[in-house]
């Protein structure tokens, strides 16, 4: 870990700069107190902050393709719900 101190660790910002009902950015996924105390941040801790953005990206995602799918599952529902196949003596 001694090495970090060689090369600069860049912002992970995107500039979309708005943040969701949780108060993390859509664009990098940073809480505020990341986003405003980047520059004092460690090495390290801004390793760590990267590596929990890609976390929260992934979780957001996977939440995302789960609300598709209900979604989807839900109109599907309907849909067959509305459709009269007939009696069966028929």
């Amino acid at each position: 870990m001694e090495q970090l101190g060689f090369f600069d660790i860049p912002s992970p910002c995107l500039g979309i700069c708005t943040t969701d009902n949780r108060g993390y950015c859509l664009g990098c996924m940073r809480s505020r107190d990341e986003r405003f105390h980047w520059q004092q941040l460690s090495d390290a801790k801004k390793l760590e902050v990267i590596r929990l953005c890609k976390r929260r990206r992934r979780s957001r995602q996977l939440a995302i393709l789960k609300a598709q799918k209900d979604q989807l599952q839900q109109q599907r529902n309907e849909l067959n719900g509305s459709l009269d196949f007939g009696s069966a003596d028929d």
